[in-house]
């Protein structure tokens, strides 16, 4: 009887994994150049190591892709280049700002890479992906701890929980509308000031961008970003309002005035497309999933709406300036 060796090592990719692999090398050389110039500006020395750490994590990725890439004779990206950062660039954040953007990349990778994961069959493939889930993991914790040790670390709301089960026994569990709203339950809570630190932090990136950048039109842009995310703050802090459920917020997104700006605008604009864009996308979907009030659904999807215009326009903008980096496609089979 013959056995047919097969060498799922080598096999052929297939299209996810093509797609997971070709995102991956643009999200790691994209961290590569900024956490290039974090950790040439920031002070603090044990935040500092852990941008050291992270650092190190996406030059070996781009080494790990690189050789993925030349395996299979797969053009390998552009990206991101040390023309897209400035490391002598004069000091922009704050150490704890700093802080936050590795801590808001490790979320970005922990929504990423396990659904990569999920979709492939290769070893060597499978392989990469695990190790920086496992990575992204004992980063993370290495920050939080960190971040509670400085007494920065942005906790969610700690309520009071009623012991006793009890069953919904009219349709009226879900209304949230015309005063008859029952009161947030867990699940709408924490997606909800998930959403609104996520929005604090990203309102503070528009506002540097807008700063950093010399081009009008992609001052209008990050402007025009930060507006937005005011009218989101604006529409859920006013339903945590209503049940008395207090925010936290961070009193150190400090950003200095700088004339020359550490990131090109290719870079800032592909940040805020990519990771404040579909890493929102995500979270807002998984909100609406799982929140059963008709008024929190009815915010959630006007502020959904709302994101896919603007962040559809920062994707015409990329393709306008020649930034936008085609995905690998299918051959044109057509005759």
């Amino acid at each position: 009887m013959s056995h047919t060796n097969h060498n799922f090592a080598f096999a052929e990719l297939t299209a996810n994994e093509v797609s997971n692999l070709w995102s991956s090398y643009l999200k790691s050389s994209m961290e590569l150049r900024l956490f290039e110039y974090f950790y040439a500006s920031t002070e603090n020395s044990e935040i500092k190591q852990v941008i050291e750490k992270m650092l190190n994590q996406s030059q070996q990725n781009i080494n790990e892709l690189k050789e993925i890439f030349n395996k299979v004779n797969l053009t390998i990206p552009l990206g991101f280049t040390e023309e897209d950062v400035r490391v002598d660039a004069h000091k922009v954040f704050s150490d704890t700002f700093i802080l936050f953007f590795c801590f808001d990349l490790t979320h970005l990778s922990m929504s990423t890479y396990p659904i990569a994961l999920s979709d492939c069959t290769r070893n060597d493939v499978r392989e990469h992906f695990q190790k920086n889930i496992a990575f992204s993991v004992k980063i993370q914790n290495e920050i939080v701890d960190l971040m509670l040790s400085q007494g920065v670390y942005l906790k969610n709301p700690q309520i009071e929980i009623d012991s006793e089960v009890e069953i919904a026994d009219s349709m009226l569990y879900l209304n949230g509308f015309f005063g008859g709203s029952r009161p947030l339950n867990t699940a709408e809570i924490s997606n909800l000031s998930r959403i609104v630190h996520r929005a604090q932090f990203s309102k503070m990136v528009f506002v540097t961008f807008s700063k950093l950048t010399k081009a009008k039109e992609l001052k209008q842009h990050f402007s025009k970003g930060r507006d937005g995310i005011e009218k989101v703050l604006e529409s859920l802090q006013e339903v945590l309002d209503k049940e008395n459920i207090p925010i936290s917020a961070s009193g150190d997104y400090t950003i200095s005035d700088v004339e020359m700006s550490p990131f090109s605008d290719k870079l800032m604009l592909f940040f805020v497309n990519t990771c404040l864009g579909i890493f929102c996308f995500s979270m807002i979907s998984q909100a609406m999933t799982s929140s059963l009030r008709t008024d929190i659904v009815s915010k959630l999807s006007k502020i959904s709406d709302d994101m896919k215009k603007y962040y559809g326009l920062g994707i015409l903008l990329a393709i306008k300036e020649k930034w936008f980096e085609q995905p690998p496609q299918a051959v044109n089979r057509k005759v």
